[in-house]
């Protein structure tokens, strides 16, 4: 049976536990995935190298430190170990407000789609990770739009301030993605919860990894052939 989550794939094998606990409550596969979204927004226009820097710097902060620390201290299973109440508040409420402040000077230069989408994900951050209102809002369908479509939109919003068709063909394979992601991930917990030995963990474990690896490195790789 799981006790603890420093066995995950994502975890280092090396280091201090402090080290390898904080490298691995960031979730940096999955929060590759969701900065890989938000470029792909960026993609779909002729964008510039400074604003698709600030936006993924901003989601990384949003969705990859501060979602990921208020999830750890909102799930009823504390499966990182007894972790100071006000070191996650700390460090997740910073790295928001940095976020913010990144947003809101864009918003304020010429992005005001930012405002809606950041409004939007500012909810979902809250209420799913903290499983607010009786936990209504954690479902997968919230995830989906959390995760996959909104950073899709981010990312074209803050380069053109605009929505096109294209983008929302690329907000919904996003969308599907991560519904996948996330499917995955629950049977996966499910079966370690049962037994650490579970011949189906190995699977679950590989798709995973296909999904969330191979959104990195598709992103990345069309980022080289395109700017370099």
């Amino acid at each position: 049976m799981q006790k603890d989550r420093f066995s995950e794939w994502f975890v280092p094998k090396f280091g201090s536990r402090n080290f390898r606990l904080g490298v691995g409550i960031l979730f940096l596969p999955y929060t590759g995935m969701v900065v890989s979204f938000v470029a792909w927004g960026s993609f779909t226009a002729n964008f510039s190298l400074e604003r698709l820097g600030a936006i993924c710097v901003l989601y990384f902060l949003a969705l990859g430190v501060s979602a990921h620390c208020l999830d750890s201290f909102g799930s009823k299973i504390r499966p990182w170990g007894a972790l100071s109440k006000k070191k996650i508040w700390a460090v997740s409420l910073i790295s928001l407000g940095s976020a913010f402040a990144i947003g809101l000077y864009y918003a304020f230069l010429d992005s005001l789609l930012l405002f809606p989408i950041g409004m939007a994900e500012t909810f979902f951050l809250f209420v799913y990770n903290l499983e607010l209102f009786n936990a209504k809002f954690h479902n997968n369908m919230v995830f989906v739009i959390s995760w996959g479509i909104l950073p899709v939109f981010a990312g074209s919003a803050i380069q053109t301030n605009a929505i096109s068709p294209q983008l929302l063909v690329l907000a919904g394979i996003a969308g599907i993605l991560s519904y996948f992601l996330i499917k995955t991930s629950q049977r996966y917990k499910e079966l370690r919860s049962k037994s650490s030995d579970h011949p189906d963990i190995n699977r679950q474990e590989m798709i995973l990894k296909l999904i969330s690896v191979g959104v990195i490195v598709t992103t990345t790789s069309y980022f080289v052939l395109r700017y370099v």
